[in-house]
Order: C-alpha cells, then structure tokens, then sequence
C-alpha cells in the first residue's frame, strides 16, 4: 500500500478518517520493518513519538495536524541528541529546538525522530543506504532525511545543503528535494558549517507536501502549488560541467528539454559568461576558509575525534588566503548578479540533479558540484524524480527560479512534473 503524503494525512486527520496516532504508529511500524536495511534513523524513540502524536490530535489543528518529520542530525531538539555523527556530540541534548522545529511543533507537527548525516554534515559517512539498492549511497550528508522519505518512513524531513546535501540524495533516493533562496529559512539551532553557504532545505515525495513544509517553516499558511500557469521559458543549461554528467544523466536532460519544448515550454540554451567558467573554484575557496574556522572548536580541542576525511578537508581550508577568500566573494557576489540577469529571458533554468546514479558502496556519497553551483548562486533549487539510469537508480531533474521566487519556482515543477509522466 502507498504511503500517504502529508497534504494527504492533513486532509483525512481533518476529516477525522485518520488520527496522528495512528498515522505515527504506521509509520513506526514500516520503520520496524526496513530499518535493518536502509539504516536512516540515529534516534528513534517510540514512546515520545506517540506521546507527541497524542498531544497532537488533542490539540487539533496546526497546518501539519500531527504529520511526523524526520529531522537531520545536525539539527538541534531541545528532547533528542544532536549527535552531528560525531563522537564529539554523541548523546548530546541541546538546550533548545532549532528554529525549524519550533515552528513546525507550533504548526503541531511530531518530530519522529533524528535521521543520519555524515559526519557534521560533510563528507564521513554514516551508515544509511539506498533503499532501493542496498548496495548504492543514498548520497550525503541528508543521507537518513532522503532514503526515510524515500522508504515511506516518513513524509516529511529536513536536509541541510553546504554543496549538494539535499537536491542530491533526494535525486539518488527519488524524492522531491527543495533547496530554498539562501536565508529565507532561519537557520538557528542548526550546526554552522559555512555561514554564506548552509542552508535549510526540505525533502517529501510530492510538491503539495513541501509547499505545506514551507509554511510551517516559514510561519505562514502554505501556499498552493498553482497548476494552472502558463507553459514556461525554459532555460537549458548544462552548466560548465557537463562532461562530468554520465551519458544517461545527459541523456535525460536532452529528453526533457524536448519533451518540454513539445509540450508547449519555450526552451532555450542558457550558457553562464566567460568569467564564471571556473565558479566551483570560488565554492571550493569559501567553504574551505569559512568551515576551517567554523570548526575550530571541534579541530583544536578534539583533533582525534575528527574523522581523516574531514581534517583533510580543514587543513585545505587553512590552506586558503584571506585575499582568496574575499576575492571569491566578490566573485560570487558578482555571479548571483549573472544568474539574476539570466531570468530576464527565462522563468526557469534546467540543469542535472547529479552527476548520474548513486555510486555504488557507501564510502563515497556523490560528487556534489551540480548544485554546489547553485548553492553559490543562492537560487531556489528542486529536484523532481525522472526516470531511471543504466542500473535501474533513480535519476532526477534539477530546476532552479529567480531568488525569493520560490512559489512560482514549485508551480513551474508542477508543470513540468505534470508533463514528464
């Protein structure tokens, strides 16, 4: 049987056909019976959950009416560890909930539970896999977020993106991915890799579910998708990294562009100029200086408890001059201005999700620079499910809208969504 979505569960809750208790004790149940496999959850505590889901239809109400969420691991809640899989912080409970989830337990949402991240969000990874190939990476660092939503644990979940932590999973998990327009999301209570790129982003299997998500995060009534509006300019854009997208990546691309261009869009080959052939340096140059210092707690009080992979990581960023770091942010600065003009002749632009399929095993989580792209540029990104590649792992579609144009970004998905199945 196919799990609910959350616009679903609001709507029958509402009607009093379901309850959150029962809804929490289904999802508890699928939990039980998968989690041996996928491996998503690092703090699962049924008792609180159902106490939760109970408070919630006594309560009534709330835009999420006791819809369960899974929450990223670098995510404060103030009754749960925040452990950052990080022996650091392992069973470690923070004073207080993050931002996120204050809002969301005021739009009486339950907090399931706390899903695995890599190691503080970056490259370590923890022990989820793929839920449809055991074998494959769910991808990284929302690693739980993706592979529970995907496995109809839950179906809501926060991720976080520094690179490409939320469009990627949810694109190798087949889900709908959301990365918002930088600082839209308040991003307090949520542990702080790189402050002008981290950003709060949402993960759920269908576009009605996030745009409800949205709300609650932002303390608004959620805005309906609009599916009634006009075939898009469309923008291909293959970005100046193409010839890393695997053959079937490319391929779908193609695909889309055509199918969308018969289907009444108005597509057209979007190129960035010249100077922002090499912006992924400018990425490379402003998450290494900003996170060597982010984390220098955890790298000068408890060296040995940082994993290889990440001190590796901050010794480049130590690396990195202070007049590299200002001169990468003045040309990031000088790139959203670009990506911005780019909208004067587009609506929307269409770009990989990832390079291609989930890589195979679990030490490698995916190559991160088809979004770190976009993380950069600040835009509102979603992934939508696509199709399937060579191995039969899902491939997804990567659309990006103007900055603080996130509605009209989600109904332009749905458009496009409702054309390519």
């Amino acid at each position: 049987m196919r799990p609910l979505s959350a616009a679903e569960a609001v709507k029958a809750i509402e009607a009093g056909t379901l309850t959150s208790e029962k809804l929490v004790a289904s999802c508890l149940e699928r939990i039980a019976e998968r989690e041996p496999v996928v491996k998503a959850w690092v703090h699962l505590d049924k008792a609180l959950a159902l106490k939760q889901a109970r408070a919630a239809d006594a309560a009534k109400g709330g835009l999420l009416r006791g819809v369960p969420i899974g929450v990223k691991d670098i995510i404060d809640t103030h009754d749960m560890p925040t452990g950052h899989n990080s022996p650091i912080f392992q069973g470690k409970v923070p004073f207080g909930d993050a931002a996120c989830i204050a809002l969301c337990r005021n739009a009486n949402a339950v907090i399931l539970g706390k899903t695995v991240t890599t190691e503080f969000a970056n490259r370590h990874p923890g022990p989820t896999t793929n839920p449809h190939n055991a074998a494959h990476t769910p991808g990284g660092s929302s690693s739980g977020s993706a592979a529970a939503v995907a496995d109809g644990h839950v179906p809501l979940a926060f991720g976080t993106q520094t690179g490409g932590s939320v469009i990627r999973p949810a694109a190798y998990c087949g889900v709908v991915g959301y990365k918002p327009t930088f600082n839209d999301f308040s991003r307090v209570g949520i542990k702080m890799q790189c402050h002008s790129l981290d950003t709060l982003g949402l993960m759920a299997r269908t576009l009605d579910d996030i745009a409800l998500f949205r709300g609650a995060v932002l303390s608004l009534p959620a805005i309906p998708i609009d599916r009634n509006v006009s075939a898009p300019r469309v923008g291909f854009c293959r970005t100046p990294i193409w010839d890393h997208a695997e053959p079937d990546t490319q391929a779908l691309l193609e695909k889309t562009a055509s199918v969308l261009a018969a289907k009444g869009a108005t597509v057209l080959e979007v190129k960035f100029g010249p100077a922002f052939d090499d912006i992924l340096e400018d990425h490379v140059a402003i998450s290494g200086w900003e996170s060597a210092r982010n984390y220098a707690d955890e790298r000068l009080r408890n060296p040995d408890k940082v994993s290889r992979e990440l001190t590796d990581i901050l010794n480049k960023g130590l690396a990195v001059t202070l007049e590299r770091y200002v001169a990468a942010q003045r040309k990031a600065a000088a790139f959203k201005a670009h990506i911005d003009s780019l909208f004067d002749k587009v609506d929307v632009l269409l770009c990989p999700s990832a390079p291609g399929e989930a890589p195979k095993g679990q030490e490698f989580t995916g190559d991160p620079r088809f979004n770190s792209i976009w993380t950069l540029a600040g835009t509102p990104c979603v992934t939508l499910p696509a199709g399937t590649g060579d191995e039969g792992l899902p491939l997804g579609v990567q659309l990006v809208g103007p900055r603080h144009e996130d509605d009209k970004l989600l109904s332009l998905a749905a458009w496009v969504a409702a054309r390519l199945h």
